[in-house]
């Protein structure tokens, strides 16, 4: 039986800051009526006391609603709600099964692209779960944080499914981010913004640290969800393009919907961020994002010469450089940067088809783009 009166810490290990709001700060000798009574005398909230990060008041009061946005964005998610074993996999089988089926420079992209893919997912949800929500103060934001994190967890269990049905090692497609030096660059390029954000020891509220916080999010919006997986994806599609691989492809694009909406929310909350703190937003601190985002295209634009090492499906390497620019500068505008490769021009069309990435909107721009659920795509 749990004995509350005993928990002074509730959530040991957690790292829990003061500043998520669950009560007002009391001292640790205090009892447990004292405690009670603290948590109860908080005021109702109301729009004003809502901050997005750095905020004292009451995290478990989802109303009244501040960021509409995020709500909105939540239950849209909720609709899109999808499994993988809605997925017929078994077009894929008998093609992969199938000596004549598919070119080695096929098979070849397509368990490279499953072994980074099935760890980057299971980065994303610890980053989600273990640090970013720890560091959001508000209670709309963590509401669909809560769903990301669910759907990074449907994700990886896609590229399992696909991994599984198709027959494949799975040692080797898991272990393909140790292995693999252009999946591993790109992870090691992840990490330490990683470490800032699920470090126990580490607590916003000051300009740095606030900064470091901002960066992170930003890495993880518009770098890794918004760049490192877009070779991946045009890939596979491709592939479903050509009537190769259906099932896999299926579930690739509703993944790549998920995704799209990630990288929309997260760049909302940055957007955020940056009005209700315009001091962060220096102009050193402007040149060190550039800095990233290119280092992000130097990144995938290296995974992208391994895994084509020639032409296959229409599509090649040098035709991602361009590509990878194009979606560069769609990052940059989204958070207020200048565009960093000037004529930058997509040459994927058939892609703006799918993803369309003209039109992917965000609150600070228009009104979210609306998804179908699952299981509505058709690949004829």
């Amino acid at each position: 039986m749990l004995q509350f009166e005993n928990d002074l810490d509730p959530f040991p290990g957690f790292g829990l800051q003061p500043a998520t709001g669950f009560v007002p700060e009391t001292p640790a000798s205090a009892k447990p009526e004292e405690r009670y009574a603290a948590g109860n005398s908080v005021k109702r909230i109301s729009v004003e006391d809502k901050h997005i990060i750095n905020c004292r008041a009451d995290v478990n009061q989802l109303v009244p609603f501040k960021y509409k946005w995020a709500w909105e964005k939540y239950l849209a998610a909720c609709a899109n709600h999808w499994m993988p074993q809605e997925i017929n996999m078994s077009r894929d089988i008998a093609l992969w099964r199938d000596p004549q089926g598919l070119s080695e420079d096929e098979r070849f992209i397509i368990k490279r692209n499953l072994g980074f893919f099935v760890t980057a997912d299971s980065l994303a949800a610890n980053n989600i779960v273990l640090g970013t929500y720890r560091h959001i103060t508000n209670p709309e934001c963590r509401q669909y944080l809560l769903r990301q994190a669910f759907e990074e967890a449907i994700h990886t269990h896609a590229y399992q499914y696909i991994t599984e049905s198709l027959g494949l090692d799975e040692g080797e497609i898991f272990n393909m981010y140790h292995e693999i030096a252009s999946i591993r660059d790109k992870d090691e390029f992840l990490l330490p913004f990683i470490d800032t954000l699920t470090n126990p020891e580490f607590r916003t509220g000051t300009t740095e640290n606030d900064q470091r916080l901002l960066k992170s999010l930003i890495v993880f919006a518009c770098i890794m969800e918004g760049m490192f997986f877009y070779v991946g994806f045009t890939q596979i599609l491709a592939l479903g393009r050509q009537n190769k691989m259906t099932g896999a492809a299926e579930q690739y694009q509703y993944i790549l919907r998920d995704e799209s909406m990630h990288c929309n929310f997260g760049i909302d909350v940055i957007n955020q961020i940056k009005m209700e703190n315009p001091h962060l937003w220096t102009p050193e601190f402007r040149e060190e994002i550039k800095d990233l985002v290119q280092k992000g295209v130097e990144l995938e634009y290296r995974y992208a010469e391994d895994t084509m090492p020639r032409g296959v499906l229409g599509l090649n390497a040098a035709m991602f450089k361009e590509y990878l620019r194009f979606v560069a500068n769609r990052r940059c505008q989204q958070i207020g940067l200048d565009t960093m490769y000037q004529g930058a021009a997509n040459p994927f069309p058939w892609m703006s088809e799918l993803i369309d990435l003209k039109k992917e909107k965000n609150f600070f721009e228009t009104r979210v783009i609306e998804y179908q659920t699952g299981g509505a795509l058709n690949w004829d």
